[in-house]
């Protein structure tokens, strides 16, 4: 099942992102910014990614990002064998992570600062 969602992001226009919704599956970055967190991951403190992986259903792995004092700008550098091996995270849980979350929050700032 795909849905679109719409993310909005200023200066730059708004822009939408086609995403399949999966168990711990992406969150709506729309939500994120209405639950307090700043709309750039950049700008987000630790505390902000441990919610932001807790609102996603990652309760646990939540707390080991927070326990590695994981922000928005260290959320931006992780690699896909970071999270899979450098948070101690067990596999299943590690890759839905980076797949639907840490890789499209990369992405999105990526095209969110760009020119």
């Amino acid at each position: 099942m795909h849905s679109f969602v719409e993310v909005k992001a200023s200066p730059t226009p708004m822009f939408s992102v086609e995403m399949d919704h999966k168990q711990n599956g992406p969150v709506d970055v729309k939500s994120s910014v209405e639950n307090g967190r700043p709309p750039d991951l950049a700008d987000w403190a630790v505390a902000d990614v441990h919610s932001y992986f807790r609102a996603a259903g990652f309760e646990e792995q939540a707390r080991a990002f927070q326990e590695q004092e994981i922000d928005g700008k260290s959320l931006l550098l992780m690699t896909r064998n970071d999270v899979l091996t450098g948070l101690s995270l067990k596999l299943g849980p590690a890759l839905k992570i980076y797949e639907y979350h840490v890789k499209p929050l990369q992405i999105q700032h990526l095209k969110n600062t760009s020119p």
